[in-house]
């Protein structure tokens, strides 16, 4: 059996920063890239006060700064956001209490790929961002 989405955000490992060798996605060549770990994104999205949303790009430029980095790699963010989020959920349908779950639906836009990916649904988002009355 596979790892569940609470092992693989758990998971051990460390951060990497790179620099780019070619032009990848929005990131020149030459750039300082952090290549984030789940955990590194987790931490972030929790910190988030209720009522915030934070768009992808906006934690890419937040991390970089943090990590010394020029820029965060977008693919990289993207794959540990569904991480983080099905982790959440994961919690969430195992009788956690919200309050106690990372609130990915911060980060999450209605509009966005991510979301019809989500085993929760993109109700269970929209619900939650409702709740906390955060706008686009």
């Amino acid at each position: 059996m596979g790892k569940s989405w609470i092992e693989k955000r758990d998971i051990n490992k460390n951060h990497n920063i790179k620099i780019n060798q070619k032009n990848f996605a929005d990131i020149p060549a030459g750039t300082r890239m952090l290549v984030p770990t789940p955990k590194i994104i987790d931490k972030f999205v929790k910190q988030i006060p209720v009522g915030s949303f934070f768009r992808i790009k906006e934690i890419r430029v937040s991390l970089a700064n943090q990590y010394k980095a020029e820029m965060t790699c977008p693919v990289v963010t993207g794959i540990s956001l569904r991480i983080i989020a099905e982790a959440a959920y994961e919690e969430y349908i195992n009788e956690e209490v919200i309050d106690r779950i990372t609130p990915f639906w911060r980060v999450v836009h209605p509009d966005s790929k991510l979301i019809e990916k989500l085993a929760c649904g993109k109700d269970f988002v929209i619900e939650r961002q409702s709740d906390e009355k955060i706008e686009f």
